[in-house]
C-alpha cells in the first residue's frame, strides 16, 4: 500500500503547493517561523510570554481513517491524535 493506492496523490498536493506558494508569501510577517510546506505553521506570539509560540496544524488522520475502515482494524487510530499533541 501506499499514499496513491490509498486515495492520496503527492505529486497534486506539491503541485497545488506551488500553485499557492506566491500568495502565501505575500502575507508573511516577522513573527512566522519557517516556510510553507510543512504540516503546521508557527507564529511567534507578542511578548510577555515565556518563549511562546503558536502552532496551528492541518495534518489529520483522514486517510489513515479510511484504511482503519476497510481493514475493519480501528485500534491504532487514536495514535495519531496524540501523535499531534507533541511538546517541543
Amino acid at each position: 500500500m501506499d499514499y496513491k493506492a490509498a486515495g492520496v496523490d503527492v505529486v497534486a498536493g506539491r503541485a497545488f503547493v506551488e500553485q499557492i506558494r506566491q500568495d502565501v508569501q505575500s502575507t508573511q510577517r516577522p513573527e512566522v517561523l519557517g516556510n510553507l510546506g510543512g504540516f503546521a505553521g508557527c507564529f511567534a506570539l507578542p511578548t510577555g510570554y515565556q518563549e511562546p509560540i503558536l502552532v496551528s496544524g492541518t495534518d489529520g488522520v483522514g486517510t489513515k481513517l479510511k484504511i482503519a475502515h476497510q481493514l475493519n482494524q480501528h485500534h491504532s487510530v487514536g495514535i495519531d491524535l496524540v501523535a499531534m499533541c507533541e511538546k517541543w
